[in-house]
């Protein structure tokens, strides 16, 4: 039997409570409630109503799962057991409607999810294991106020160069490394892979603020976010590809809102689209990492999106990230590249085959998976000065010249100005 789930500071609340309707229910909620360490004597019968009276004269569970099937009014219902609950305690409903309208309202509402009867055990097992994600996701009280968020862009110049290798690497490495609070923000909504680079289920956090953006707010992200660490969280999706997302981009804009609140540096995985359908997107990032390679194609696609950022987003500290270098056969020179784009390239990573494959099955960052390799060594250095912005200290890069040219290290310089100079909000 495996040790209950009940996050520390917990002690005074039961971490699991059922109020089911029929024995069929209460017999597939058991085995998986005993398998989890959870005790079997708390499930109880009476469903919805009978959880509302209960627990309006005792303390709520930390995971609260409740039987609609007898429930007249479930959205009613479930808003009336909103007001005996708890502040943190997860509830996941099942019921007999198959309605998509009842579903998303109930979502909406508060609960995490809604399983459709009859209940199979795999599907209780993987509701249960996003319910016990969001309570160990970052608590926004866990920030220290006295550190300046960070917001770093990271944006490939065209498929495949590896833009997504090197967020999950950063965000891993000012986590792990630095010590800083970090978020993780995939908004491939269809492809990303952000959480699976992490070896995490996505959950369904990213469409849900798609969906109500009126529901972000803090309690939201520490709820839909899902922990890869104790101090790295990751929201994304895997949404259908035959359901196109239709938003004019407040939920994305939102959500960095409320991540700046809730961690010391967000990471921002952003598919080079998003700049021409919602350029806002940038207005509050103080660093665009720039991913490209030593192609015909890439060249003017950098030429293209530097230009565009020195237009819209002024602000930002450009940092231009060459990746998947082989050793022979460029089908440009690096030379030849930095004189058509008009700039230099401030980190070259080494194409490694095999690192990238190691990285994949483990399912870890690459940064992870080669640290202390000369392949890794580049994306230390870039997480080293995010966690110097980070601190507010980006101004002493400025005199340790990593990059010929010392040109990073006066972007860094110049982001410590622009944060001193904005007015906190």
């Amino acid at each position: 039997m495996n040790a209950p789930w009940k996050p520390a500071g917990a002690a005074q609340r039961d971490p699991f409570m059922a109020y089911v309707c029929d024995d069929t229910t209460a017999d597939t909620v058991r085995p998986i409630a005993t398998e989890l360490g959870w005790s079997p004597d708390k499930i109880y019968k009476g469903g919805l109503r009978n959880a509302i009276q209960s627990l309006s004269v005792s303390a709520s569970p930390l995971i609260l799962f409740v039987d609609l099937a007898e429930s007249g009014d479930p959205l009613n219902d479930i808003n009336a057991l909103a007001e005996v609950c708890e502040p943190g305690t997860v509830v996941i409903a099942s019921g007999q409607v198959n309605d998509v309208r009842l579903y998303r309202d109930l979502v909406a509402s508060g609960i995490q999810d809604y399983l459709l009867k009859p209940l199979h055990p795999d599907m209780l097992r993987e509701a249960f294991s996003h319910a016990y994600a969001m309570l160990n996701a970052p608590k926004v009280a866990d920030v220290a106020v006295d550190r300046p968020h960070c917001a770093t862009a990271v944006i490939g110049v065209r498929g495949g160069v590896g833009a997504s290798t090197v967020a999950t690497s950063l965000a891993w490495l000012l986590s792990d490394k630095h010590g800083r609070s970090t978020a993780l923000l995939d908004l491939d909504v269809h492809f990303g892979t952000g959480a699976l680079a992490l070896d995490l289920e996505p959950g369904r956090g990213l469409t849900d603020a798609i969906e109500n953006p009126s529901r972000i707010d803090g309690l939201f992200i520490e709820r839909a976010m899902v922990k890869a660490s104790e101090k790295l969280a990751v929201l994304s999706a895997e949404a259908p590809i035959n359901a196109p997302m239709m938003t004019d981009g407040a939920a994305f804009y939102q959500l960095q809102e409320e991540m700046r609140a809730a961690f010391e540096c967000t990471i921002v995985d952003l598919p080079r689209g998003m700049l021409v359908q919602h350029p806002h997107l940038v207005n509050e990032v103080q660093i665009a990492v720039i991913v490209t390679e030593l192609t015909l194609a890439a060249a003017r696609d950098t030429i293209r999106i530097l230009s565009w950022l020195k237009t819209n987003a002024p602000q930002t500290a450009v940092i231009l990230v060459a990746n998947r270098l082989h050793a022979n056969g460029l089908e440009i020179s690096r030379k030849d590249f930095e004189g058509s784009i008009e700039r230099k390239i401030d980190f070259a990573i080494a194409f490694d085959q095999k690192l990238a494959a190691q990285a994949a099955k483990l399912g870890k960052p690459f940064a992870e998976a080669g640290k202390n390799t000369k392949t890794v060594a580049p994306l230390v250095e870039l997480a080293e000065g995010v966690a110097l912005v980070c601190s507010g200290d980006g101004a002493g890069l400025a005199g340790k010249p990593r990059v010929k040219g010392g040109s990073l290290m006066g972007k860094f310089g110049d982001i410590k100005s622009l944060m001193a100079k904005k007015p906190k909000k």
